[in-house]
């Protein structure tokens, strides 16, 4: 044997090649690789350090003796279980063999790569992939790092409150009522009005109400989980400068209590301000958003959709109640002084100011990146703050209210040092899983989260990395603000997998299932926006050319793309009605409630039904089958056991201008010969076709013919095959 077959050889971290795929200290694990049949002489399990990359230990693997019959998906397992009781049935199939090994987990993180011989040559593989640096991107499995398994692969569904249903007008910030950066705020009568380049004081009146009245709309679509955009009281519409955080903005909640004081025109503080130090520090106010919130999340619980919330503790606003730089707080009654206010604050050191001579109403405090509006809290000096926000951590996921989980804003930045960041994060995740190990926490991220994903601290992030930006690049040749466009990574399929093999290897796989997968959010452009190619902001574009030239072929691509790859597919709300625009505020429009695109709301059913039908699609192995010039193909699969029947799908996407004719070898994700697999969607540049169309395997592949920007997706499972 003097060449073996590469393709063959496969391994991952799901349950079907690690068993179970998460463990605790002491608990024994099986281990598991695939090869050609009598494709390799040996495989050899390598221990390496995490930290210094030094081999520690080996261990042979034993090939699987048992034969099974031709005719399965899914690695080939039937639906008998293995000796060793794990999901992988301990044989072979007649297409590959499979190794094992059990080991002992002991209470440190375990990384691994595989060693594979035939005669005299060696190759390695990681989790990239073949590999020649053998301690580089090695397979990890953490003691005690759990994922809550709801979130893996859930259907997810952001919401920008204040721009997605106007439930309750009684609750809306009204024109004048107080002063934000130094400008009276102002309530947008027209829910259809153009966003404005100067965007954070004015309020389209979204709510919370808004968001209960839509819950079965969101349920039609399939969606498992809202993630809300900020809640607690603040200011601003995007309240991501966060004025008390032990209560539910009223402005989105209930207003029992009300009152005049509307501030004039010309001001520019906030002496007149009483309506709104009324609304939103009146405690039946309070109180009764609160309540409306534990409503919420009851309701969606009966629906059977996760609520998960926004949580912003790196800074907090300059409206806050420990500082108050407003002058707000002073005038309410029953609050202690801010630290803007008196230097006997018992806020002091909730923040850190540069020039202690200065009180009162002193300007040095810390902003985050500089913004006076953002103060940025001080949890070194303040062992008061840190025990606080870990009690606010464990209040909005325990009853009454019951949240899913924590999406953790800019979550690298807090704190001055790592060592703080990483131990606050530590005591974050404690703090929460005690109160609610069935919660999930996602951090906001950019680049690599592997100092963060080490089981002690976040669960997940935000995917930029790992999903946005590849995707973006491959289908537009867009970076995600449309700041950037590089037409070289536009179709390129091999940087597409190489980007995405390497940013996915930077995370375990179970923060992989249950990484945010986004294709728009309230910080970037909108995805519909990014199809016409075209650099471009609201300020120096305008928001109608953020509609001008978009392509619907490549938002399905798009679409299809983020149904069926690895982690938990998110949609911004209004993404799925086809709204457009540039990246923040103008990705922050009002969704378009009775002037929806019906249309692509339906594709959006269409393509989370499929999901939810192919279980490979939530968390099954993945592998790429093809990439070239304008094109790619890849396959999703597991065995029986996870699935109840073994299972696979296949996507491929063709970028070009003309009909792509492409041989998939679907051998590689188990499919064998006089098996079938359905093809259950077509996108192409002017619509869609969801009708079934059969394609029977010939020696280990499918040929399949797609449309110019065009995407298919194909389903099989053992009854078919």
């Amino acid at each position: 044997m003097e060449q073996i077959n590469r393709d063959a050889l496969f391994c991952d971290e799901t349950e079907d090649y690690r068993c179970p795929s998460e463990a605790d200290a002491g608990e024994v694990v099986t281990f598991y690789f695939r090869t050609e049949k009598n494709g390799a002489d040996a495989v050899v399990l390598l221990e390496y350090d995490p930290e210094t990359g030094a081999l520690l230990q080996e261990w042979q693997m034993k090939r699987l003796s048992w034969e099974c019959c031709a005719g399965s998906v899914g690695n080939g397992a039937d639906t008998n279980r293995g000796i060793d009781g794990s999901g992988m049935a301990d044989k072979s199939d007649s297409r590959f063999d499979y190794y094992s090994c059990a080991l002992t987990l002991g209470t440190k993180t375990f990384s691994y790569v595989f060693q594979v011989t035939w005669g005299e040559n060696v190759c390695l593989y990681n989790r990239i992939g073949l590999t020649e640096d053998a301690a580089a991107h090695p397979f990890r499995l953490i003691p005690g790092f759990h994922v809550p398994e709801w979130s893996k692969g859930a259907l997810m569904y952001q919401i920008y409150v204040d721009r997605f249903c106007n439930g309750d007008p009684t609750n809306d910030t009204e024109t004048n009522e107080y002063i934000y950066l130094k400008k009276p705020v102002t309530r947008v009568t027209d829910w259809k009005e153009p966003i404005s380049t100067l965007d954070v004081g004015r309020f389209y009146g979204g709510d919370l109400q808004g968001v209960l009245d839509k819950l079965d709309y969101l349920k039609s679509l399939k969606i498992e989980a809202i993630y809300l955009n900020p809640v607690f009281v603040s200011p601003s519409n995007h309240k991501y400068d966060c004025q008390d955080y032990d209560h539910i903005d009223p402005h989105y909640g209930v207003i029992l209590e009300d009152a005049d004081g509307l501030v004039c025109p010309e001001d520019t503080d906030n002496d007149r301000a009483h309506k709104y130090m009324t609304r939103t520090a009146d405690e039946q106010n309070l109180e009764a958003s609160d309540a409306f919130f534990a409503r919420l999340i009851e309701e969606a619980h009966k629906r059977g959709i996760r609520v998960l919330v926004d949580g912003v503790f790196n800074h907090c606003g300059s409206f806050n109640k420990w500082l108050d730089a407003e002058l707000l707080y002073q005038h309410a009654g029953g609050y202690p002084q801010g630290a803007y206010v008196s230097e006997d604050s018992p806020y002091r050191y909730f923040f850190q100011f540069h020039n202690e001579n200065a009180w009162p109403f002193n300007d040095s405090y810390d902003g985050w990146w500089g913004h006076a509006t953002l103060p940025k809290l001080n949890y070194e000096e303040s062992p008061e703050l840190y025990q606080y926000i870990l009690g606010i951590a464990k209040k909005w996921v325990s009853a009454p209210f019951g949240a899913d989980g924590w999406r953790l804003d800019v979550a690298a930045d807090l704190g001055r040092s790592a060592g703080m960041n990483h131990q606050f994060w530590r005591d974050f995740r404690a703090a929460v899983k005690e109160a609610n190990p069935e919660a999930v926490m996602i951090a906001e991220h950019y680049g690599s989260p592997y100092d963060w994903l080490k089981g002690d601290q976040w669960d997940t992030v935000m995917n930029y990395d790992a999903f946005m930006e590849p995707l973006s690049w491959f289908l537009t040749g867009m970076e995600k603000h449309s700041d950037e466009e590089n037409p070289a990574l536009f179709g390129d399929g091999c940087a597409f997998f190489e980007a995405m093999r390497y940013h996915m290897s930077e995370m375990p796989t179970a923060s992989v299932q249950c990484a945010m997968n986004e294709l728009s959010n309230h910080d970037h452009s909108r995805f519909m926006t990014r199809t016409n190619r075209r650099v471009g902001r609201l300020a120096s574009a305008g928001a109608k050319a953020a509609e001008e030239g978009i392509s619907y072929g490549i938002f399905r691509q798009g679409v299809v793309m983020q149904m069926t790859w690895p982690g938990a597919p998110t949609i911004y709300y209004g993404d799925e009605a086809g709204v457009c625009g540039w990246t923040d505020p103008d990705s922050r429009r009002t969704y378009p409630w009775g002037g929806e695109n019906l249309e692509l709301i339906e594709f959006h059913r269409y393509m989370s039904g499929i999901r939810k039908r192919c279980p490979a699609f939530r968390n099954g192995s993945l592998k790429a089958l093809a990439a070239g010039d304008g094109y790619i193909a890849y396959g999703r699969f597991q065995s029986a056991q996870r699935a109840g029947g073994a299972c696979c799908g296949v996507t491929a996407v063709n970028t070009g201008d003309e009909w792509l004719t492409l041989k998939i070898p679907v051998w590689q994700i188990g499919a064998c010969d006089g098996a079938v697999l359905r093809r259950e969607m077509m996108t192409y540049e002017d619509g869609y076709n969801a009708g079934q169309v059969e394609h029977e395997v010939k020696d280990g592949y499918i040929e399949v013919k797609i449309p110019p920007v065009g995407s298919i997706v194909l389903t099989g499972n053992d009854t078919a095959l």
